[in-house]
Order: structure tokens, then C-alpha cells, then sequence
């Protein structure tokens, strides 16, 4: 690896732009994929009758893939070969894309899904550990700079590249989009990138990979299916105690090992372990209400797909301004000041948002849905880099491993806990008196299949209703953010060391910026 970047440095590749390019397409799929399928969703639950929790698993299947796998993933990269595993994730991505694309029913929708993050964990940390083989050193910031930018700027694309597919084609164009993308990286992988590895890597742990896996699936299970069978049901206690039992044997194991995947001492350092409790707080807001939405603006408000996703926007504008203006504010007031107020913000906006009623209208929502994307953005985007600052830099390179892992199954949980809140209060306030037992049980699958059943009724108290008991739900979920956010909030005032270091101060370091860069993926 020494002798390939020293001749890079000597002569940097003339191509390596062009690969560059190829490599910010990939990272701009999976930008988008992590939310184009959330504005699909009302639409593929009319046409495959999918209930609440299956619109869960379809968003939730990637995610939790996504997070068990990235870090053997990276190890496999490293053992084996960068680009070979770069091009198989990618492989496995147009593969599943396909699948998504052809699939009848909602089961092969969400075996797409988990296909495709099964290829997102690959591409994810190869595509940034590729790159110290294209180019200088001088030039590694910047490139990873862009490819950090293009997955950040695939989020709020995704709803609204979703919605006009969907007001165009079926709803099987928000798979298929992906599939010339991912072509071209393929191709431009084999022809630009060259080979490296790291044989001295640690092992793929394949026991703590399945214990990861298996921990993290069986929790989103039983919080997925409770609200259907009941808290108390014998499946649901025990997918929980199940879930306790594999992630605790997970910490267990990883504690003992002496070159661990998940490097679980790190969150001994109060600043790396606040800072990434702040960062899965703003990831657990963000896909939680990727997956509320969608459904609230649809069916409640009667937007179509591609009006969806631009009302939509105004949540992610909060992070388009504190890419501009985090970095100073954290410069002049402290990480620590930055991220309390950006967390009360975000519990403002939670309150703010809870008094929302069907009657309000989309001013109201936007409002609270600005307020809300500036509270977390200007929360996460600084504890993502600080998280990493509070690190020695012999230790960067497996914080940035824990931190994605950690942040997205702050993903997961927020979408099964926030939509099994909703679920379950949706289904108590929905009235379906005097309706026929299989209508009353469609229209208790979700809010869109009660739409569905009262136009095929002409039962506007049925429409009524379900608007209500969804609204309902949607404004118990803003409360748990809020509090969520004011608790967060309290635990950064109280255990964020003062004079941290800040993102600015890591990326004048060049041996830590790019570890920075990658840990905002």
C-alpha cells in the first residue's frame, strides 16, 4: 500500500478524475436510495396492499443490512481487494435493483431492499478507501470531500427524483433508476481503478458478523410487530429477549478480542461517545420522518407522488445551510454550544410540529419541517466530525467504522420505533364500525388502505377518521423527538468535555482530515 500511494504522489493518475466522477455516481445512488423509496411507498402499498409494518420492512430491510455488514465489508476490501469487492457491491446493487424493479408482491420488494444494502456496505467505505490510490495527498481532501457531498446531496434528491418517476412510470422506476448509475461505476471501476489491499487488515469476524446481523434484525422485528400482535404476545417478548441475548454475546465477544470489528472501548471517551449519541439522534429524526411523511402529505393532505417530494424539501434545507455555516458557528461558540441549542431547536420544532391537526395545512407543516431540518442538521453535522476530533489518531480509523455503524442503526430504530408508535395509535383511534370484516381490516393495515376502502365506499367518516388517527400518531412520534432531542440535549451540556477539538482543527491535520470526511458517509 506504501508503494502505491508514494506513486501516486510522484505521478498522479491522469484518469483519476474521471474515476472520481464514476465513484460520486455510486455514492449519489445510495444517497438517493436511502429515501426514494419513501415517497413510493403510499404508492406501492395502494397497488401490493402492504400493510404498516411491511412499509417498515421495506424501509428498514436496507438499513439494518446496511449496518450489520459495512464493517466486514471494509475488512473483506482490505483482504482481498479494494476494487474486486468495490465492483461485487456494485454488482450486487444493479443485481437487486432488478429484483426491486420485477418484483409482484411486497415480500420480493423488501428481499430487494435487504439485497441492496448487502451491496451498499461495500461501496459505502471502499469507494472512500480507494481513493489514497488515485491521488495525492494534497488532493485526498478534496475528493473525499465530493464524494461526501454527492451521498449527502442524494437525500433530499431522492424524493423528489421518486416522485416525478412516479408520476410518469410505475412504481417500479425508483429501482430501476439505479441501474445505468450503477453500470457506469461498474465499468468505470474495471477500467480506472487499480488494485489494492491490505493483507495485514484484521480477520472478518463471521460470528460477530452473524450476531451483528441477527441482533439488530431480530430487535427491528419485535418492535416492527408489536403494535400488530400485541406488546405482550410470546413472539414479540421473545424476539426482544432474543435481540438482548445475541447483541449482548456481540459486546461480549468483542470486548474479549484482541483486533475487534466493533472497537466497543472507544465510547469509553465521553467526546467520541456524546458526539455520536448527538449524530444517531439527528439520523434517528431524519428517517423517521422520511417514512412518516410521505404518508402524512399523501393521504392526509393529497399531494401526488412528485409534490411529496418537494414539499419535502424543507427538511432537508437544514442541511444545506449548516454545510455553509456550522463550521464557523463551532469555531467562534464550541462544538458542545453548537449542538445543545441545534438539539433544543429540534425538540422545538417536535413540539411545534405535535400541534398539527388535520386541518392545518401544509404552511404549518413546512414551518415546523424547516425549524426541524436546521435543529438536526446543525446538530449532526458537528458531532460527526467532533465525534472523530476526540479521538487519538491511531484510533480515527475504528471510530469512524463504530460511528457509521452506530448512526445507521440509529436509522433503523427510527423508523421501526417512531412507525410502531404511529401504528399503534393509529389503529386505536381508527373508527371501523359497521364495516365488513375484511374492508375493517384493510383499512387498520394503514392510513392509504383506509383511503383505499372508503373511495371504494364512498365513506367519507371512514376517510375522516383514518386522517384523524393518523395525524394522531404522527404528532405522539414529534413528541418523542422532541423529548428525545431535550434529553440529548441535556446529556451534551452535562458530558461533552468543554474544550473540544473541533472539525476544523482535524481537517488542518492531514493525517485525520480524511478520516473526517469519511465519518460524515
Amino acid at each position: 500500500m506504501a508503494t502505491v500511494t508514494q506513486q501516486v504522489e510522484s505521478r498522479p493518475d491522469p484518469r483519476r478524475w474521471w474515476a472520481l466522477g464514476a465513484l460520486v455516481a455510486s455514492m449519489l445512488v445510495l444517497g438517493f436510495d436511502m429515501t426514494i423509496l419513501n415517497v413510493a411507498l403510499p404508492t406501492i402499498t395502494e397497488q401490493l396492499g402492504a400493510t404498516t409494518g411491511q412499509q417498515q420492512w421495506m424501509a428498514d430491510a436496507y438499513v439494518v443490512v446496511f449496518a450489520a455488514l459495512m464493517l466486514p465489508a471494509g475488512l473483506l476490501g482490505d483482504r482481498f481487494g479494494r476494487r474486486r469487492m468495490l465492483i461485487t457491491g456494485l454488482g450486487v446493487f444493479l443485481a437487486a435493483s432488478v429484483v426491486g424493479a420485477l418484483a409482484s408482491d411486497v415480500t420480493w420488494v423488501i428481499v430487494a431492499r435487504a439485497l441492496m444494502g448487502v451491496g451498499g456496505a461495500f461501496v459505502m467505505p471502499l469507494a472512500i478507501s480507494v481513493l489514497p490510490s488515485l491521488f495525492p495527498r494534497d488532493e485526498q481532501t478534496k475528493a473525499i470531500g465530493m464524494i461526501s457531498a454527492a451521498s449527502a446531496l442524494g437525500m433530499p434528491l431522492g424524493p423528489i427524483i421518486g416522485g416525478w418517476l412516479l408520476n410518469h412510470f410505475w412504481w417500479g422506476a425508483v429501482f430501476v433508476i439505479n441501474v445505468p448509475m450503477v453500470a457506469i461505476g461498474i465499468t468505470a471501476c474495471l477500467l480506472l481503478l487499480p488494485e489494492t489491499r491490505d493483507p495485514a487488515a484484521p480477520k472478518v469476524d463471521l460470528v460477530s458478523t452473524v450476531l451483528t446481523a441477527l441482533g439488530l434484525g431480530t430487535l427491528i422485528y419485535a418492535i416492527i410487530e408489536g403494535p400488530a400482535k400485541g406488546w405482550t404476545d410470546p413472539v414479540v417478548l421473545g424476539g426482544f429477549l432474543a435481540a438482548v441475548a445475541l447483541l449482548g454475546a456481540l459486546v461480549l465477544r468483542e470486548r474479549r478480542s484482541p483486533r475487534p470489528m466493533l472497537d466497543l472501548t472507544l465510547l469509553t471517551h465521553r467526546g467520541f461517545l456524546t458526539n455520536t449519541l448527538a449524530a444517531t439522534l439527528g439520523m434517528f429524526v431524519l428517517a423517521g420522518l422520511m417514512f412518516v411523511l410521505p404518508q402524512y402529505l399523501q393521504a392526509v393532505l393529497g399531494t401526488d407522488s412528485l409534490g411529496t417530494g418537494v414539499r419535502m424539501i424543507p427538511l432537508m434545507a437544514g442541511m444545506l445551510a449548516a454545510a455553509k455555516l456550522a463550521q464557523p458557528l463551532v469555531v467562534r461558540f464550541g462544538a458542545r454550544s453548537v449542538i445543545c441549542v441545534a438539539l433544543v431547536v429540534l425538540a422545538f420544532a417536535g413540539f411545534l410540529g405535535a400541534r398539527t391537526t388535520v386541518d392545518s395545512g401544509y404552511g404549518f407543516t413546512a414551518l415546523w419541517l424547516t425549524i426541524a431540518g436546521v435543529g438536526f442538521a446543525f446538530a449532526m453535522i458537528p458531532a460527526m466530525g467532533g465525534a472523530l476530533a476526540a479521538l487519538p489518531k491511531d484510533q480515527a480509523g475504528r471510530g469512524a467504522g463504530l460511528l457509521s455503524t452506530v448512526r445507521q442503526t440509529g436509522s433503523a430504530l427510527g423508523v421501526a420505533l417512531l412507525g410502531a408508535l404511529i401504528a399503534g395509535a393509529y389503529t386505536a383511534r381508527l373508527s371501523t364500525a359497521g364495516l365488513p370484516g375484511a374492508a375493517a381490516d384493510a383499512a387498520r393495515s394503514s392510513v392509504i388502505g383506509a383511503q383505499v376502502v372508503a373511495e371504494r365506499l364512498g365513506d367519507r367518516a371512514l376517510a375522516a377518521s383514518a386522517d384523524a388517527a393518523y395525524v394522531h400518531g404522527m404528532d405522539l412520534a414529534l413528541v418523542v423527538i422532541a423529548i428525545a432531542a431535550l434529553v440529548s440535549a441535556v446529556l451534551t451540556a452535562t458530558l461533552m468535555p468543554g474544550p473540544v477539538r473541533t472539525p476544523a482543527s482535524a481537517a488542518s491535520d492531514p493525517e485525520v482530515a480524511p478520516v473526517s470526511a469519511d465519518a460524515r458517509q
